[in-house]
């Protein structure tokens, strides 16, 4: 006898706001919704040929992770990170990150470091394409968020990754790499592969104090981003 059809309402559904979620999601980090810009269920609906309540529950599940903003009588809006925001971000990042890649120096296994050697090709070889094809910029925020991802989960330490993962999904900082020319991307490809060799000679130190002067070169281009009138919104910048 075949199972009641309502039994798979609840999965259905929850793929459903997952697919939402994603999609728009993937609009923030692409450009597609801008800082400020509400994000109305109707029309998500519609381009996505969803009902509306997984839409509204995507919604809820982006403000609760800080990518939207609910504005009273008016809806979700994609949220704009202010200056303030930004260096709040980098002085938690500065702290926790070089330390978690102290800590993963002396823990990463060699699969994950052929995944981070791999990582750190496919973003070198796509840098050198930046200038003849900038829509490359994406692939490569999201493989360096991977990179940085991977080192972190390497730590072993579960309450360290938790907090880093909420701090920059939070914050919207990996969104693209706009701000960066080619000689910035260059040398930030440079920096992940000094990561890899203080962790394949053996020295803790040595990648946390890389890993830290990486972020900084990043924070730097952040800030001066966000001090133009007219410039770059904040978190357009990543690491």
């Amino acid at each position: 006898m075949s199972q009641p059809r309502h039994l798979d309402a609840a999965p259905v559904a929850r793929t459903a706001t997952a697919q939402v979620h994603e999609a728009i999601k993937q609009r923030i980090l692409d450009g597609s919704y801008r800082p400020h810009d509400y994000i109305r269920e109707a029309s998500v609906a519609r381009e996505l040929a969803v009902s509306r309540t997984p839409v509204r529950e995507a919604l809820r599940e982006l403000v609760s992770e800080g990518w939207l903003e609910a504005i009273p009588h008016h809806g979700a809006r994609v949220v704009a990170w202010t200056e303030k925001d930004a260096r709040e971000v980098f002085e938690l990042r500065l702290v926790l990150e070089p330390m978690a890649v102290r800590l993963a120096s002396e823990r990463l296994d060699r699969a994950r470091l052929d995944r981070l050697e791999a990582l750190a090709e496919r973003m070198e070889a796509l840098t050198e394409r930046v200038e003849t094809d900038p829509g490359v910029r994406n692939e490569i925020a999201f493989l360096n968020h991977e990179f940085h991802r991977e080192l972190v989960l390497a730590s072993d330490n579960q309450r360290l990754a938790s907090v880093l993962e909420s701090v920059v999904r939070t914050s919207v900082i990996r969104r693209n790499f706009g701000n960066y020319d080619l000689t910035n991307l260059r040398r930030s490809m440079r920096h992940h592969r000094e990561i890899l060799e203080a962790i394949i000679a053996g020295s803790p130190e040595w990648a946390e104090h890389v890993m830290r002067a990486h972020l900084l070169a990043a924070q730097a281009l952040h800030v001066r981003s966000t001090d133009v009138p007219g410039g770059a919104p904040p978190g357009t910048c990543s690491h």
